[in-house]
């Protein structure tokens, strides 16, 4: 099985070159292409091209003529009729150049007679700086030279290596400029000489190097050191002691070393060195990078490459710098204070070693004891101390070797001294990354400042945790400052300048950022509250991640609900905390719509969310009372005049309406009338008073009295007494008949004037005063005034007839007669007709009187 698959593979291989041979020969089997003088020459010269037809190898036997066609790199350069062509071709380019002859036939097809390939090159340069080396004693001798330009041609380079006693060594490569003879040499004679050249041969012509004469000492480059270490003697870095191997031979070397962090090496040269060598000079807790080269002579010989890097860390020491610190002091009532320490970490050098932690301890300055001491990991520290005494912090850092000196600092006010003021600062952006803060001296006390420390801190407005200070020192001398650390683009910072000068100090502070643009939103009003005819807006802080930098000022817009006119705007600058602002040009009973937007020095955010407010409005009692007061005060005068007050008497009188008196309750509808007992034969009248026994079995038989006329009658302006007749008497000497006496007993009263107005006998005896029971002589009847009776309707008693009778006084009835009443008013009063004649007889109950003449 395996011998039939190893002759399968033969013959596939056999048939393989047959084609190949076949297709090589029939390539050119119509004709041949000659080039004279050469395939490869010189740039710049010219060479003959011929073409021609093999016999009967044209288009067909009996054809008469046959076109040649000669191609340079698929262009034209020369046609020809019959069966050969010749051309000289000249200026052809550095390189290889392909040329085509071929057969046009009848109908334009061209078939291929053969083709020739012209190189063009240049004579080899002399190689230049050829150099031999052998690495290691146990290496083998490599040569390196320069080529020079390249020949475009076939170009072979021999190496050869001539020594001591007639003996040579020789190599060959092509297009080569590297080659390694593959002998050692040994110091067995390190002062026999060598020589070593380098030739170069192509067609065109050949070309030899200078020869390069050396030595063993010359040529051989030690192997680079290995295994290197580093001892510290007592973990100290003060002594520490690095080490290597190397090869025999050595007797020089040189020794880089750097910090890891660091870009410049620090060079040692030592001879001798037995492969160790001691430093003094190394830093504590750093890293650095080691490196040693070799060679065999100081003077002679080749350095060997740089041995592989050695890194390692230095121990630690204990710390030689003093904190930077920091502080903030922060009122929280009569009795306390926060303070804030802040401090910067150590440079390398200065902790010397990795920092545990820091020590901080509070002094009270009067005792100068110590009253506390913590221990934090933190760059910052924050306690509540009495603000009675005076009191000083320090903090040192400490490492696993020690701590650092402390440094003390005392608690002030930073900010308490007026004359220590700094004036004018200002902050302005430096780039991205950096704000250029410029103040000036605080005027006459300027040669008193110390120093000036600037402080900046994010700006996070009603943030409980804030973020940390940062601050930098400055001489008294300079009135700027570049901060650059932790800035960010596109947030405000609270930048506050210091001037200090021994204990005291004094600050000024402003707001800057790096970078700015407009913020992506506005605030958003959370209140609105309305006071005295204003109202008060109130709004919460734009996030600190959407202000977009230092907010200048805040706008409040302002418009009716539904309408198209343009919005009125307030500006207010920016302050913080944002306090309720007043607006009082709104109007009262109108529905407005309100929004906030913010502005940084790059323009307007977009709008906030928007309220609508209803404005109530509220009386203003101050444009009321003086007018009132006035008013008032003209009043009292006018009134005080007796024409004019009766005059408006009148009027008012007149313009009363007709149906308005003082009711006087129906005696038929009255409980108190039907449950009255009627007066028999046990009443006994007085002259002062009335004593009755009412009986309680009989109701009261109706009182039949005579209509009457009802005259106007002058008014009686005093109270009349009553003035009881005799029994069986009537009014004014009239006798009643046994009808009209016989079944009623006389009433308990009446009153009468001589001029024959009626007064309410229920009136009289609805008056009795509070004590007045039936069986009660001693209880006399109050007499009202006749001004109590109404005027325009009223109630006459059917038992009129026994009505007593009294002269009135004469007065003259031009001083004391009332203004007579003029009925002015719109009210009809047709339901009401005053008794004009007295004819047949009424009972009570059905009579009703409306005389308005009656009484006034």
């Amino acid at each position: 099985m395996a011998h039939t698959g190893r002759v399968c593979c033969l013959a596939l291989i056999f048939i393989i070159m047959s084609l190949l041979v076949k297709g090589k020969i029939d390539v050119c089997k119509r004709g041949d292409v000659t080039v004279k003088p050469s395939y490869e020459i010189s740039l710049g010269s010219a060479v003959n091209i011929s073409c021609s037809l093999k016999p009967k190898q044209g288009c067909s036997p009996h054809s008469s003529t046959n076109k040649l066609i000669l191609y340079q790199r698929n262009r034209t350069i020369k046609l020809q009729d019959g069966d050969s062509l010749s051309t000289q071709v000249s200026g052809l380019p550095l390189g290889t150049t392909l040329f085509l002859c071929k057969l046009t036939c009848r109908g334009g097809v061209e078939i291929r007679i053969c083709g020739a390939e012209i190189s063009v090159g240049v004579v080899p340069e002399q190689p230049q700086n050829l150099s031999c080396i052998q690495k290691g004693e146990r290496g083998t001798v490599a040569c390196t030279w320069d080529r020079g330009r390249d020949t475009h041609l076939y170009t072979t380079y021999t190496l050869q290596l001539n020594g001591p006693n007639n003996s040579t060594w020789q190599k060959q490569c092509n297009h080569c400029h590297h080659l390694d003879l593959g002998i050692n040499l040994t110091p067995e004679s390190p002062e026999s000489s060598y020589v070593a050249t380098v030739t170069a041969i192509n067609n065109l012509g050949s070309a030899s190097s200078f020869p390069f004469i050396f030595t063993f000492m010359d040529i051989v480059m030690p192997l680079p050191p290995w295994d290197l270490k580093i001892q510290f003697v007592n973990a100290s870095v003060s002594r520490c002691s690095l080490q290597w191997r190397d090869e025999d031979q050595v007797l020089h070397n040189r020794l880089r070393y750097r910090p890891s962090n660091s870009r410049s090496w620090n060079m040692v040269d030592t001879t001798n060195a037995k492969g160790r060598h001691d430093f003094l000079d190394l830093k504590p807790f750093t890293e650095y990078e080691f490196q040693i080269s070799s060679k065999l002579h100081p003077n002679k010989s080749i350095w060997s490459d740089w041995s592989e890097a050695l890194r390692i860390q230095t121990p630690e020491e204990e710390p030689t710098g003093i904190l930077d610190v920091w502080y903030m002091k922060q009122n929280i009532d009569y009795n306390r204070q926060q303070i804030s320490l802040y401090w910067k970490n150590l440079s390398l050098s200065e902790a010397r070693g990795k920092i545990l932690h820091y020590q901080v301890t509070l002094l009270e300055v009067a005792g100068g004891k110590a009253t506390l001491q913590n221990i934090t990991e933190y760059t910052s520290w924050t306690w509540v101390i009495p603000r009675t005494k005076k009191w000083a912090v320090a903090v040192s850092a400490v490492n696993s070797k020690g701590s650092s000196w402390p440094t003390r600092i005392n608690i002030t006010d930073l900010c308490e001294a007026e004359l220590l003021v700094p004036g004018q600062v200002s902050a302005n952006s430096e780039g991205v990354d950096n704000i250029m803060v410029t103040w000036e001296a605080p005027g006459r006390a300027a040669p008193a400042v110390q120093q000036y420390v600037v402080e900046w801190r994010e700006l996070h407005p009603g943030v409980v945790m804030q973020p940390p200070v940062n601050w930098l020192r400055s001489a008294p001398y300079n009135m700027s400052a570049l901060i650059s650390e932790n800035i960010k683009p596109f947030v405000c910072y609270e930048i506050r300048v210091h001037a200090l000068s021994g204990g005291q100090g004094g600050c000024n502070s402003t707001r800057g950022n790096s970078k700015h643009k407009a913020p992506l939103s506005g605030p958003y009003i959370n209140a609105i509250t309305e006071e005295n005819g204003s109202i008060f807006i109130s709004w919460d802080e734009i996030p600190a991640q959407e202000q977009m930098g230092c907010i200048l000022r805040y706008r409040i817009y302002w418009k009716e609900r539904d309408s198209n006119s343009q919005p009125q705007l307030s500006e207010i600058p920016y302050k913080f905390p944002p306090n309720s602002h007043p607006i009082d040009s709104l109007q009262p009973r109108v529905t407005y719509v309100l929004w906030m937007t913010a502005l940084t020095a790059d323009g307007e955010s977009a709008p906030g969310k928007k309220r609508e407010f209803y404005l109530q409005g509220k009386v203003n009692w101050s444009t009321f009372v003086a007018p009132s007061i006035c008013v008032g005060i003209i009043m009292v005068g006018i009134f005080s005049v007796h024409y004019i007050r009766q005059k408006v008497f009148v009027l008012l009188s007149a313009l009363r309406p007709r149906w308005y008196s003082r009711q006087i309750p129906d005696p038929a509808n009255s409980s108190w009338a039907t449950t009255y007992p009627i007066m028999e034969e046990k009443t006994q009248l007085h002259v002062d008073g009335l004593l009755t026994d009412w009986p309680t079995s009989e109701e009261p038989e109706p009182l039949v009295i005579s209509e009457v006329l009802c005259p106007v009658a002058p008014v009686v302006r005093h109270p009349l007494r009553p003035k009881w007749p005799e029994k069986g008497r009537g009014v004014q000497g009239h006798y009643p008949s046994e009808k009209d006496s016989a079944p009623s007993p006389p009433p308990p009263r009446a009153l009468t004037a001589e001029t024959g107005q009626l007064v309410d006998l229920y009136k009289v005896l609805g008056s009795r005063g509070p004590h007045s029971r039936p069986g009660n002589p001693a209880s006399p009847l109050t007499v009202l005034p006749v001004d109590y009776l109404p005027t325009h309707e009223g109630y006459l008693p059917s038992n009129i007839d026994y009505l007593p009778s009294r002269e009135a006084p004469i007065t003259d009835p031009l001083e004391e007669r009332e203004p007579q009443h003029i009925s002015l008013s719109v009210f009809p009063s047709s339901s009401l007709h005053p008794l004009t004649s007295c004819g047949e007889k009424l009972t009570l109950d059905r009579l009703k009187m409306g005389c308005s003449s009656l009484m006034p």
